[in-house]
């Protein structure tokens, strides 16, 4: 991942409500939810909810399938971590991280 795709999934994510949609997306995985759904568990109007599954679809964080007159968005799982990739790739000075742990850095080993 580019410094600028990273500086625009993190700027897509910088909001509450479209943090918010993200983590709802992730967690009913790849299915996904109608926009239906996703605006009756948000509980913001329409052309609100449009306005930032837009952003959250520019940034390439989700995408959206149709299915009859409904509109589908799921999560991109490998954008999310190509992010946390990008984000951890330097962390505790080049050494794995062990999974389940908080990376601190400068801490000895």
């Amino acid at each position: 991942m580019e410094i600028f795709e990273a500086v625009k999934a993190l700027s897509s994510l910088a909001h509450e409500t479209r943090l918010g949609i993200f983590r709802l997306l992730v967690q009913v995985g790849t299915s996904g939810l109608a926009a239906g759904e996703i605006n009756h568990a948000m509980r913001i109007a329409a052309p609100t909810l449009s306005f930032h599954l837009k952003e959250l679809a520019n940034a390439g964080l989700v995408s959206s399938r149709h299915e009859g007159r409904f509109v589908y968005y799921q999560a991109n799982y490998a954008a999310m971590n190509e992010l946390l990739a990008y984000l951890t790739e330097n962390c505790c000075q080049g050494e794995p991280c062990l999974p389940g742990s908080a990376c601190k850095p400068g801490a000895k080993r």
